[in-house]
């Protein structure tokens, strides 16, 4: 699959919650291997279905533990304290910048096989979540940039 990048209009389409009779259907797991894959060639710890033009809500997150996929994600709950941390993106190569989240995120989605998942994550995973549901809203981490910086030396989201 081929990342698309900044300014395809195709970023900033607000993908769909795939329906219930897909959870755990063939074509949703192949498209999440698919995202894995294409995360996996890119060197990145996450991605989104609208960054390959798929507007379905499915996102696949691995930062450092293996690859989950997470489809229909939602949070549901955030932490009162934010900070800011340095992100860059598959869709915006070569832009980094400083992004203010929430430290820490309660989210609810189902797995690839459509069993219901609730989870907690906090630091680099709060944002890493932050930053690839935002893409399933059709926003960029650059529309929340406070500060840009330089390219530093580590995995894009």
């Amino acid at each position: 699959m081929i990342v698309l990048t900044e300014p395809n209009p195709e970023l900033r389409v607000r993908s769909t919650d795939v329906a219930v009779s897909d959870l755990g259907s063939d074509r949703i797991k192949k498209l999440i291997a698919d995202l894995q894959k294409t995360m996996v060639d890119e060197n990145g710890c996450g991605i989104a279905a609208p960054q390959v033009g798929v507007h379905e809500r499915v996102i696949i997150i691995d930062i450092g533990h293996g690859p989950n996929a997470y489809v229909n994600p939602e949070i549901t709950g955030r932490s009162f304290r934010k900070f800011l941390f340095e992100e860059g993106c598959l869709s915006v190569p070569g832009v980094w910048g400083m992004v203010k989240r929430f430290r820490s995120v309660k989210v609810k989605a189902f797995d690839e096989n459509g069993k219901e998942i609730k989870c907690e994550a906090s630091g680099l995973e709060s944002v890493v979540f932050q930053h690839e549901i935002d893409h399933l809203d059709g926003v960029l981490f650059i529309d929340r940039v406070e500060k840009f910086t330089r390219p530093p030396k580590h995995l894009v989201l």
